[in-house]
């Protein structure tokens, strides 16, 4: 009877061990699916702040745009015999510096002069007749769209063939 005692231990050990062995492979798949989870989501979490900051600075941005459509303004109705003043070529250099510092910053004026209709780019404020053109042409830009890294940051204001 010893025999079969100590055979029926062993048995009982070997049985705790495959158990023990089993359980410990579960825990160890069930780890490794939390590592990988976790690292996938510690990837898009820097994905996200990298967007964040890359857009963080588009409040500045569109606190300059209407100063930059004031110049624009300036410059559009300046009299003839002001345009060659020296005081009047410094003041539009300012908004030249303005235009350089939101290209540096991925700033891209919306393409509409000529261009078809897309909503996506243009807000129409009026709607003219022509003969001579397509329906649906920007033929006057009101005020400028800007685009940064290929979002948009205010729509063109536009006037569109009817």
């Amino acid at each position: 009877m010893p025999k079969e005692k100590e055979e029926q231990k062993t048995e009982e050990l070997k049985n705790k061990l495959e158990e023990c062995e089993k359980l410990k492979n579960e825990y160890l798949a069930s780890w490794q699916r939390e590592r990988a989870d976790f690292l996938n989501y510690k990837k898009g979490e820097l994905t996200r702040i990298g967007e964040l900051i890359k857009y963080a600075d588009v409040g500045i941005i569109l606190k300059f745009l209407p100063i930059l459509d004031n110049f624009e303004v300036i410059e559009k109705n300046l009299p003839d015999d002001l345009k060659n003043n020296e005081s009047v070529k410094g003041i539009l250099q300012i908004k030249n510096q303005i235009q350089d510092f939101l290209r540096n910053q991925g700033v891209e004026e919306v393409k509409s002069l000529g261009q078809k209709f897309d909503p996506n780019f243009h807000e129409v404020v009026e709607e003219v007749k022509t003969k001579d053109r397509e329906k649906g042409i920007v033929i006057e830009e009101v005020q400028k769209g800007y685009e940064s890294n290929g979002r948009l940051l205010r729509p063109a204001k536009v006037k569109v063939t009817k």
